[in-house]
């Protein structure tokens, strides 16, 4: 039973970091287009960063380590109009590809439902298990 809880860990934790990667995904798109009075209050986009970790009988599981903004300078647009455009009438739009981010989404969707996948077999497997040891 011990190998049977380590597999439901293991994908736990996998399909936690892939929460993470889901959330800081849906934040970015969600600030795709928006646009801000200065390039230093302007959203930028953020990548978690994970780690390995070792545990017991060297099994490695994820960690997020960090969360890291965007170097990606934001756009300057003229729009002296705009509530929020400065003294020249430039506002400065997030630097959010779209496009890279629900590809992203995609594929963490995929990765999450590989996870689920992994803890359903799991599960079957030591119900099988169970019921030939009756």
């Amino acid at each position: 039973m011990a190998n049977g809880m380590s597999i439901f860990d293991i994908s736990g934790r996998a399909m936690a970091a892939q929460l993470v990667r889901l959330n800081t995904s849906a934040s970015n798109l969600a600030n795709a287009g928006t646009v801000a009075g200065s390039a230093d209050k302007a959203f930028k986009a953020m990548k978690p960063v994970f780690r390995t970790v070792m545990g017991d009988a060297g099994r490695a599981t994820v960690q997020v380590e960090r969360i890291d903004s965007s170097t990606t300078a934001p756009v300057k647009r003229h729009d002296p109009n705009h509530p929020l455009a400065d003294k020249d009438g430039n506002v400065w739009e997030a630097a959010v590809d779209s496009t890279a981010e629900m590809v992203e989404m995609l594929e963490i969707s995929r990765q999450y439902q590989n996870n689920v996948q992994v803890l359903s077999t799991a599960k079957g497997l030591i119900s099988e298990t169970l019921r030939l040891g009756q």
